[in-house]
């Protein structure tokens, strides 16, 4: 009788995230903080221990040096756990040279650490995407079909089947065959697999449970670079291949605009993912913070952490991240602000602005007394000075300078960029 202790988590760091870029820059896609005190990984990381799957392996190749310290400090078992979470990192070996090629590749890598763990069965996931499932329902699912692979699937509507790999599903739920972001009308039409108009498509969501003999086979002899593109293709129609129904929360944190929304979302009224659920509770890293401390200000629709402080301001549908300091007069709108590492302390603070006396002048961490920022994503430890105005571009803007990026409209402040004091950002200063 299989059980949970039977499956190794294998979870993927991903490659250089250039589409999340510039969160990117000096981390990983995984590592890459949201809901203003959690980071990406937190999240498979959390469905593997509510599933109660403890051995856990993270693969990582780039800028991993703050997923490598979240990890240690985050997730820790006790001695009375048969479990871990265990970092593998990309590595020069005898047999080969090169970085990871694809998720595939990744994992071929590692092959002889995942024959090591010793499970009959191996979970793929990825790093970068906001859902909560339980992934014993699918185990169960894998089991009682006698599945050599599960793909766990989500409906996908008519619009969205480009973003996609669309699987074509048997009445057993077996999988008949696959397109990878299919754009060909004759191609959609034959892989309809669901009766409802709006949703007719099935998605792969990018989670896998192999039979690890399966997984070693697919692998270690073959140059078979990506699940998507090359495995789930390869095995299908000579493997037992299932498709698991999974019709929860999920999204690919994969583009800044699917980032900004989705933490956007997660402070309305209705968010579509539930970060107060107890019985599944996220996990991260434990901070001993002070509670935020909140005066005459008017707050709605906000995501507040904890150690913050906001005076006299106004906040209307963002994330306020850890420590995040918000002065006197400020505004914030439609803004995710992750807050920072640190409180400001004499050794932390950058020199050289221009206050306009000409002297040298410090910016303090946070958002400066008079702003009015809109539509921006602010990365840990920025420092806005004061009377600074931020507006979003149009979307589809794309463009860059020492400051600050643009990318579909919206505008990112890179991690410890300091803005001037009066500095403005946006397309038109006479509209506002």
């Amino acid at each position: 009788m299989s059980s949970m202790d039977d499956i190794l988590a294998v979870i993927l760091g991903g490659g250089r995230g250039n589409r999340l870029q510039p969160l990117t820059l000096v981390r990983s896609k995984p590592a890459v903080p949201i809901a203003g005190k959690y980071r990406l990984i937190d999240i498979p990381i959390s469905n593997c221990i509510n599933s109660e799957i403890y051995k856990i392996a993270v693969l990582t190749q780039f800028n991993s040096v703050s997923l490598h310290r979240h990890i240690t400090r985050a997730f820790q078992f006790d001695t009375f756990h048969t479990g871990w979470v265990q970092i593998w990192a990309a590595e020069q070996t005898t047999s080969t040279s090169d970085w990871y090629q694809g998720t595939a590749d990744a994992v071929r890598k590692q092959i002889y650490q995942i024959i090591s763990a010793r499970t009959p069965y191996v979970l793929i996931l990825a790093g970068d995407h906001l859902y909560r499932m339980d992934y014993e329902a699918m185990a169960k699912f894998h089991w009682e079909n006698n599945a050599d692979i599960t793909v766990a699937v989500q409906p996908v509507r008519k619009e969205e089947a480009g973003r996609f790999g669309i699987l074509k599903r048997n009445p057993d739920c077996s999988i008949a065959s696959f397109a990878e972001k299919p754009s060909d009308p004759f191609v959609l039409a034959e892989m309809v697999s669901r009766d409802d108009p709006a949703r007719p498509y099935l998605g792969s969501m990018g989670i896998y449970l192999f039979k690890t003999s399966i997984l070693v086979d697919l692998l270690k002899n073959t140059t078979l670079d990506d699940f998507g593109n090359h495995v789930i293709p390869t095995a299908i129609g000579n493997k037992r291949v299932f498709g698991y129904d999974f019709e929860g929360y999920w999204e690919d944190i994969g583009t800044i605009r699917s980032f900004y929304d989705t933490n956007l979302a997660l402070a309305c009224r209705e968010s579509p993912f539930n970060f107060f659920d107890q019985t599944r509770p996220i996990y991260t890293r434990a901070r001993f913070l002070p509670g935020s401390n909140i005066m005459e200000s008017d707050l709605d629709e906000v995501f507040l952490t904890d150690g913050c402080s906001i005076e006299n301001a106004q906040i209307k549908h963002s994330i306020i991240g850890l420590r995040s300091q918000v002065r006197s007069g400020a505004r914030v709108v439609d803004t995710v602000m992750m807050g920072s590492d640190y409180y400001d302390q004499e050794r932390n603070r950058i020199e050289g602005f221009d206050d306009g006396t000409n002297t040298n002048y410090t910016i303090p961490l946070g958002i400066g007394e008079g702003s009015d920022i809109e539509g921006a994503i602010l990365d840990k430890n920025v420092r806005i000075g004061r009377g600074v105005i931020i507006r979003p571009f149009p979307r589809g803007t794309d463009f860059e300078n020492e400051y600050y990026y643009v990318r579909d409209g919206i505008v990112v402040i890179p991690k410890n960029i300091a803005i001037p004091n009066g500095f403005y950002i946006g397309p038109n200063r006479n509209s506002i």
